[in-house]
């Protein structure tokens, strides 16, 4: 029996990288596409709860495959996708144009699509790829996202991953997110009115540890990272658990005189 799988992204349904994944998924099963209508980069895992959402069929014809357009989020069109098409067994989101490494796992749109997901009990998997002055070369990295899928569902246990595949990769890398610093740079500038503006720019400021997501993608390997929804620090918590066996604390709020 073939899988149903939800394709979506975070660039919007005229991207091509979802025209290039869907096209890659088709080769695993039962391809439905639901994107959002506009651009939703960086829109991490928000979802619309103070006004309806609506689907239409998308303008954009995808070789056969059922494409709807959707006015709400990454994370709307998966839990709209899921509730429409029912027993949806995979979720992929992308290929997302640009990286989505380390911190920017945090507020990405792909990844949220993804984590959108698992939530519902579905395994999710994000991809992304970087942009350079043209647009990536789809057709050359049609194998390697194949290949990548193909690992990670070898692997039942695998229920959430985020996929970021080079310009041209040499190799695939099991991988961590990177945690070096980032810095968070607010440039200013004006727009052709004269009006002030901000940018908000993100830079490493360390280099990448080996074996992370940054550290495979600059060496040209495709990184596959597997990734977890639950964020307990364990040993935190063991430790101040330890430390306090135990506690149940009583709390009396101060009274003001």
């Amino acid at each position: 029996m073939l899988m149903k799988i939800l394709v979506t992204n975070d660039d919007g349904i005229y991207s091509p990288g979802i025209a290039a994944l869907a096209k890659v998924a088709s080769l695993f099963g039962e391809v439905l596409i639901v994107a959002p209508n506009v651009e939703q980069s960086s829109s991490g895992h928000a979802i619309t709860s103070t006004r309806p959402l609506y689907y239409k069929k998308s303008p954009i014809l995808f070789d056969g495959i059922d494409a709807y357009k959707v006015n709400g989020t990454p994370a709307d069109c998966v839990a709209l996708g899921i509730f429409l098409a029912n027993d949806v067994d995979l979720v992929l989101s992308g290929i997302n144009m640009g990286p989505n490494l380390g911190n920017a796992i945090w507020h990405s749109g792909t990844l949220a699509a993804a984590k959108q997901a698992t939530l519902f009990g579905v395994r999710g998997i994000a991809f992304s790829t970087p942009t350079k002055a043209q647009e990536p070369d789809f057709e050359f990295l049609d194998s390697f996202v194949a290949d990548s899928l193909s690992l990670i569902l070898e692997d039942p246990q695998l229920k959430l991953v985020n996929v970021n595949l080079p310009y041209q990769p040499t190799g695939i890398r099991w991988t961590r997110q990177s945690l070096q610093f980032y810095d968070g740079e607010i440039v200013p500038g004006q727009d052709p009115m004269g009006r002030q503006h901000y940018w908000f720019t993100v830079k490493p400021l360390e280099a990448a540890e080996k074996g992370s997501d940054r550290w495979a993608l600059e060496n040209g390997y495709v990184s596959i990272t597997p990734l977890r929804l639950d964020l307990t620090s364990d040993e935190d918590l063991q430790r101040v658990l330890d430390n306090e066996p135990g506690t149940n604390r009583i709390h009396t709020p101060a009274v003001p005189h």
